[in-house]
């Protein structure tokens, strides 16, 4: 065998182990496709300056997998569809404002919290009411987003005339303000948050007790535990170094 023809074999060689090499990889190198939805502020949202899902939940997620040595692609994803295209493994994370419920926990498995924060309430500019509790709401007709926690809260308390359900906070703004309903319930930093940059003329009940408090938390497919530590043990990290606390001050929380 000749020096030229050595030199071919051992390319060759080099190549195929390269080519196997790669095909090894973990799937963990990949980018992992994360569902967040496009209208959740401050949370998850369309920033329309980037065209690019932007928000809290994104920036911890990023944080977690930099502290975890993984790449994320974010995918706008509808508040409906996101438990679906989980299981049905088109993302492989959620993040966005999702508490994590003992229902939900049968299908998907969590992180550890977050967030805390419960619903907010928001009412017509002029209207001045002080609503504490929904004992005060008897025989409203309110507003509520599709898939939320609390939306079987409030129907269980049988308080009010009418519960409509949207599918998206902005949506139900609107017909608050146009007087449609007399109330809406949302999340209450994403509420909060939208009523600070002057987006709809409702305000925030600030006198209002929320009937349904919970954690938010990062969820994944039930059998993916590697993925679950992973998440968990940057989230630890995150909380420990700081980074966490940056990013939530960062977005008025």
């Amino acid at each position: 065998m000749n020096f030229i023809t050595s030199l071919k074999n051992l390319r060759v060689i080099a190549l195929a182990v390269g080519l196997s090499a790669a095909a090894m990889e973990p799937a963990m190198a990949q980018d992992l496709k994360v569902g967040s939805t496009p209208t959740g502020v401050p949370f998850t949202f369309l920033n329309v300056e980037t065209n690019q899902i932007d928000g809290i939940m994104v920036d911890i997620m990023k944080a977690i997998a930099e502290e975890e040595g993984f790449d994320v692609e974010i995918n706008a994803t509808q508040w409906s569809a996101l438990i679906p295209s989980l299981t049905g493994g088109k993302i492989s994370i959620i993040a966005a404002a999702m508490y994590a419920t003992p229902e939900r926990a049968e299908v998907v498995s969590f992180s550890e919290t977050v967030y805390s924060y419960g619903e907010g309430l928001f009412v017509k500019s002029d209207n001045e009411t002080a609503y504490s509790s929904v004992k005060d709401m008897e025989g409203l007709t309110v507003g509520v987003q599709v898939g939320t926690s609390y939306k079987d809260a409030l129907e269980a308390s049988g308080r009010f005339d009418d519960i409509k359900v949207y599918d998206s906070i902005a949506d139900i703004m609107r017909d608050v303000a146009l007087g449609r309903i007399d109330a809406g319930f949302g999340d209450y930093p994403i509420v909060a948050y939208q009523l600070a940059k002057g987006t709809s003329e409702v305000r925030l009940v600030q006198e209002y007790e929320a009937l349904a408090p919970g954690n938010v938390a990062i969820a994944v497919r039930k059998d993916d535990t590697e993925l679950l530590g992973k998440i968990n043990n940057g989230l630890k990290s995150i909380r420990e170094n700081g980074e966490l606390d940056k990013i939530l001050v960062k977005w008025g929380l």
